[in-house]
């Protein structure tokens, strides 16, 4: 069982396995999954510097889990779906392997 299709798809994998390894990026989805955030709101919900939230929103949207949208100098970020999908559907197969797999002996 191949578990992602295409050299694109595991691209988007990784990348988005990558933006998930930091707890600061993880703390921001879950502020995003309510409502979309200007930055400086994320700031002051997460009590850090533009300068440090920008490097994490940044890895974030190349991994294409958030979607930037500028309102006249602000920037407010929510969170795309449609490639959190893409990540659980990864995840998922791996249920479905697992409840097929022999349970092994413990060799300690």
């Amino acid at each position: 069982m191949t578990l992602a299709t295409s050299q694109d798809e595991q691209t988007l994998i990784q990348a988005g396995f990558h933006a998930l390894s930091d707890s600061l990026r993880i703390q921001v989805l879950e502020l995003l999954r309510s409502q979309e955030y200007c930055v400086c709101d994320l700031c002051e919900k997460l009590a850090v510097s533009q300068s440090k939230l920008s490097f994490h929103l940044k890895t974030l949207k190349e991994a294409g889990l958030i979607n930037p949208r500028q309102a006249g100098r602000w920037i407010y970020y929510s969170l795309n779906i449609s490639r959190l999908k893409v990540l659980e559907g990864y995840l998922s197969q791996y249920s479905r392997i697992i409840t097929t797999l022999p349970a092994r002996p413990c060799l300690d």
